[in-house]
């Protein structure tokens, strides 16, 4: 970028970021009458009209319409967010709202993530998006059940990446559940499906269980099921979306194929999870900004997608973004994705050092 930079002088980029600061908060195209009388730039008209015109040569800047002022190329955007940017001061009321937001008693990093997604969406007015990634070879160290009733049970797995997932099981037989049983099932687990994966977990593995269970055999069913569903589920990489109907607010997607090209690309996510899924191993904690054709995802034309990684201990736990227009307030969604990273950060940091509390759960109480 720095070889492009040399060839604007500093009234070129004072103009750029002028017509990008106005374009992004109107959406209209900008005309040298409006950068004059907003006394943005110390010069004639004559000299700011020769000046866009070259800009536009140079592929910063097209011309909707003959008669119309100018508004950003993707080249132009991509200056912007490289080299003009200036840095957004949150204020304290969305910062006391983020922190309002993410810190919650909960461990659980499914419901950072989503939470997170909707004070992105919340405080920028564009899409917040969160997606985790997927967990490889993942099995479960440890087995843990709780008892509750003579119905039901809670299933604790600790997994190898250090997260835990629990479920809450009903179990249907003719006898009633005891604390004797739910102990004898944690020490059975334990000793059949340590550190198994779910393609691990044969069916000889599953008849001795049943067996180490005697005539208790029957809650073992129930149990393996919740199981597979908590190995196959971290197998996926999943998308979740907050906030789409903010962009019908924008020309860009106004239109109803518009709209409706995107929000099939949001429900089928495999472009978009390939675009803004990290590595597992990563080092660089910082926003990544896509813009336009930049996107291998065809209905971005016009859009944007801005997201920043969740990294804690070198490793990807997920990722955090927004997508609207390309003229988005850029400087706001940076400052906002930062702020809420290290929040969430924060979080992962408080629940490492909480006492009782050492492992991330990354799991919902669900019912099996």
């Amino acid at each position: 970028m720095d070889s492009v930079s040399q060839e604007l002088s500093e009234r070129k980029k004072q103009i750029l970021k002028a017509i990008i600061d106005a374009h992004i908060a109107g959406g209209e195209p900008v005309g040298s009458k409006y950068l004059v009388e907003s006394k943005q730039i110390a010069c004639s008209s004559a000299t700011i009209r020769n000046e866009m015109a070259e800009l536009e040569a140079m592929g910063y800047l097209e011309q909707p319409h003959a008669s119309a002022g100018r508004v950003p190329s993707e080249r132009g955007y991509r200056f912007y967010v490289d080299s003009l940017i200036e840095h957004y001061a949150m204020t304290a009321r969305e910062i006391s709202q983020i922190n309002e937001l993410l810190q919650q008693k909960m461990a659980e990093l499914d419901q950072i993530l989503l939470t997170a997604s909707k004070v992105a969406s919340n405080l920028t007015n564009y899409t917040g998006f969160a997606v985790r990634p997927k967990a490889q070879k993942v099995s479960v160290r440890r087995f843990d059940a709780v008892y509750l009733d003579e119905r039901t049970l809670i299933l604790v797995l600790v997994l190898s990446n250090d997260q835990v997932k629990t479920k809450t099981l009903r179990a249907d037989g003719e006898a009633p559940l005891t604390q004797t049983v739910t102990d004898q099932l944690a020490a059975a687990l334990n000793e059949h499906l340590h550190d198994l994966c779910a393609n691990e977990i044969t069916l000889p593995i599953m008849i001795a269980l049943e067996e180490s269970m005697g005539s208790r055999h029957d809650v073992v069913s129930p149990v393996i099921k919740a199981i597979y569903e908590v190995l196959n589920e971290l197998e996926d990489s999943s998308l979740k979306v907050s906030g789409v109907d903010r962009l019908l607010q924008y020309p860009e997607f106004s239109s109803p194929d518009k709209m409706k090209q995107l929000l099939g690309a949001i429900e089928k996510p495999d472009d978009l999870l390939s675009i803004v899924s990290a590595p597992d191993e990563i080092t660089e904690h910082r926003p990544n900004v896509i813009i336009g054709s930049e996107s291998t995802v065809q209905v971005m034309d016009h859009s944007a997608l801005v997201y920043i990684p969740i990294i804690k201990d070198g490793k990807n736990l997920g990722t955090i973004g927004v997508l609207g227009p390309s003229r988005m307030d850029y400087a706001k969604v940076l400052a906002t994705l930062e702020e809420i990273s290290g929040n969430i950060s924060s979080i992962l940091e408080d629940n490492d050092h909480r006492p009782g509390e050492k492992r991330l759960t990354d799991g919902s109480n669900n019912g099996g």
